[in-house]
């Protein structure tokens, strides 16, 4: 999708990752993806991020919005052109602005869905609660900033987890056309992470054992990112099945509309209804 690139401040990013069976999401994920591995695992995950000044960067930064967003992402790689691609899949975007919700999947890349976010910082301390009008994401996540990474992670140290999400930065987006997803390319002018202790985590989506059967799916690690200049610069898009004998081509015009992607059940984009603000107790807290 052909867009301005767009500038502005990630004040508040919150990487959460669970490391996934391969298998597991191999059936999830739609044609022409594929699970993206460390150390034989795949890895998925919640982005909650606090965007601020966001704009065209012709325009200055008192015009740009703020707002509270949060994607479901999967670590993937795909071949396109000869070469072997890697990014990451983007099935759900959840966005606290109206203004997203609108343009998104329209005149900004991937669907936005609303909803709610409750924010609490204080004293190196983060707590995130989600939960979308549409009733289908609830989210909480609360932590405090660490020194190193669990030592159950699959990554090494800090610097190895840092360099591997680093590598992410094209997502592509479900779109309202079947086989089509969005291009979006983060570009981080000062990309520093830190580790974060989380001590409560719960997630509708990773929860769901219709498409994360039990044992499939463990917490693995969460990383912060705090006052990062970036610009978001909109890619081509993917389109599954434009020309015949060509699985994947890059195209930025409308795609056909095959049959639904089978997601294990479920179609890209829309995850399974769960009901939303379940009491705390009530919700069991992933392994860590």
């Amino acid at each position: 999708m052909k867009i301005p690139v767009i500038r502005g401040i990630i004040d508040r990013r919150i990487l959460v990752n669970f490391k996934v069976d391969a298998g597991v999401l191999a059936r999830f994920l739609p044609a022409p993806f594929r699970p993206k591995l460390i150390n034989g695992a795949g890895m998925a995950g919640v982005c909650l991020i606090r965007l601020k000044h966001i704009r065209p960067r012709f325009l200055p930064s008192f015009l740009g919005i703020s707002s509270e967003n949060a994607a479901h992402r999967i670590a993937v790689e795909w071949d396109q052109g000869g070469q072997t691609k890697e990014g990451v899949f983007i099935p759900r975007r959840d966005t606290s602005s109206r203004l997203n919700t609108l343009l998104g999947g329209r005149l900004f890349p991937g669907v936005h869905h609303l909803a709610t976010f409750q924010v609490h910082e204080a004293n190196d301390h983060y707590r995130v609660c989600l939960d979308s009008l549409d009733r289908h994401t609830h989210l909480v996540v609360e932590g405090r900033i660490a020194q190193e990474l669990p030592q159950t992670s699959v990554f090494g140290s800090v610097k190895e987890a840092s360099d591997f999400f680093e590598k992410g930065s094209l997502g592509y987006s479900v779109t309202p056309e079947a086989g089509k997803y969005d291009g979006l390319d983060l570009r981080s002018f000062n990309w520093q992470v830190q580790p974060l202790t989380l001590e409560k985590v719960e997630s509708s989506f990773f929860e769901n054992t219709a498409l994360f059967p039990t044992g499939s799916v463990e917490f693995d690690c969460a990383l912060l990112m705090r006052g990062i200049e970036h610009e978001w610069h909109g890619r081509e898009s993917l389109c599954v099945g434009c020309f015949p004998n060509q699985p994947i081509i890059a195209s930025s015009t409308s795609c056909p509309q095959p049959s639904v992607v089978d997601l294990g059940g479920v179609e890209a984009g829309s995850i399974p209804s769960i009901p939303c603000s379940p009491p705390l107790s009530d919700v069991p807290v992933l392994p860590r």
